[in-house]
């Protein structure tokens, strides 16, 4: 084995394959992401992904995307851990079970947090209620521009959210706020995230997000694949906002993104690089920008857009290199409301030295992708989790 393996472990968030066998316990029974997606569309070109075995994985699309001979190892896989938001997405996947799910604020944050939050920060805010980002910036912009209150709002996620006119409160001090609100945020008042949404006003009157978003997430309570990797002297690369959801913990090297074709872009210059370890990628805008609106039209073309850069990233593998991609929960575009759903997950698995169509079946943990990774680059496991190493090489 080379001694600059790298594992380029990308997750294309919230990109869910069917409701899991308990999404009825989360309203969720109907759900299918990547299902609805098609369907909707009537197709998506996705030419890459589908000859690695994305039509392949049990139960997408009735088998109708399945080829004959796909390029690389497929499967689906279960989560085990209560809940479907980011955080615990991920620490599942890097090895680390969540099982009681991060508290929620379907009625807003309670006032006493707000009036501490408040005093901390020098001004009340305005907002305080679930909303969907892209409506409550055109509803309350007005008033926070006017009286320069941050906008807080929440969604069925563990989540606070402030957005801001970066010409009332420019990018550092919303950084800042949020910040405070992340300490604040412990004990009974505990919140999975805290984030960071700026926008600007533009010349027609609309409202749009920036690309500066910034997340603070809690930190795992326990070790995960980032720090086995790290703890054994290896790299582990984050690209995008990995480094947010874990808050730097067993983070070496940490690349923040503007969007999934930056993400790709960052993904390629890491794989360019000397080293042996991990690349652990998120791409954030099919969860963002289509899931959350129930954009179902535009997370196709999402899909399409990554699927077209896909070829370079094959190109850029060394010999002993291993290429995973997944997700790390679902997010119907076409359920209602605007939150995760509760899905299988992709798998696909691509390397030079990879077999080819193996069927990876339905893996019943997250986890078993973080072990895979240690496995493949000798590190240390998690307790969490089955290597599949042995079916793909």
């Amino acid at each position: 084995m080379s001694d600059k393996r790298k594992v380029v472990l990308i997750i294309m968030d919230s990109l869910g394959v069917g409701a899991l066998p308990d999404a009825d316990k989360y309203g969720d029974q109907n759900a299918d992401t990547f299902g609805h997606i098609v369907r909707e569309c009537g197709s998506v070109n996705m030419p890459n992904l589908l000859s690695l075995g994305w039509g392949n994985i049990d139960g997408v699309c009735e088998g109708k995307l399945a080829v004959e001979a796909p390029a690389g190892c497929f499967g689906k896989m279960a989560e085990v851990s209560a809940g479907k938001d980011t955080t615990t997405g991920h620490w599942e996947i890097a090895g680390l079970k969540t099982d009681v799910p991060f508290k929620t604020y379907p009625d807003g944050f309670p006032k006493e947090f707000m009036d501490a939050f408040a005093a901390e920060i020098g001004t009340e805010c305005i907002g305080n209620y679930p909303a969907s980002g892209t409506a409550i910036i055109e509803e309350l912009g007005p008033e926070h521009e006017a009286t320069g209150k941050p906008i807080v709002y929440t969604s069925a996620d563990s989540v606070l959210q402030i957005a801001a006119n970066i010409d009332v409160i420019p990018l550092e001090r919303l950084y800042e706020i949020c910040k405070i609100a992340r300490r604040l945020l412990v004990g009974e008042w505990a919140c999975g995230r805290v984030i960071a949404r700026p926008y600007k006003l533009m010349e027609d009157g609309s409202r749009k997000r920036t690309l500066d978003r910034h997340d603070y997430s809690v930190t795992p309570p326990e070790d995960t694949l980032l720090d086995m990797i790290s703890g054994a002297g290896l790299e582990m690369y984050s690209v995008g906002k990995i480094s947010d959801i874990f808050n730097g913990k067993g983070v070496t090297t940490s690349a923040p993104t503007k969007g999934n074709m930056d993400g790709v872009n960052k993904t390629l210059e890491a794989m360019a690089k000397d080293f042996r370890g991990c690349i652990f990628s998120n791409l954030v805008d099919f969860d963002s920008d289509y899931g959350h609106r129930r954009d179902p039209i535009g997370y196709g073309k999402c899909i399409e857009e990554f699927d077209a850069r896909l070829p370079e990233i094959m190109a850029a593998l060394g010999e002993d290199d291993v290429l995973i991609i997944t997700a790390d929960h679902g997010n119907d575009p076409v359920e209602e409301g605007t939150d995760h759903t509760r899905e299988y997950v992709p798998l696909i698995v691509y390397g030079k030295k990879c077999k080819a169509g193996v069927n990876l079946g339905i893996r019943s943990t997250f986890a078993d992708v973080g072990a895979t990774v240690a496995d493949l680059l000798d590190a240390p496991y998690t307790a969490m989790g089955t290597s599949f190493k042995d079916e793909i090489l």
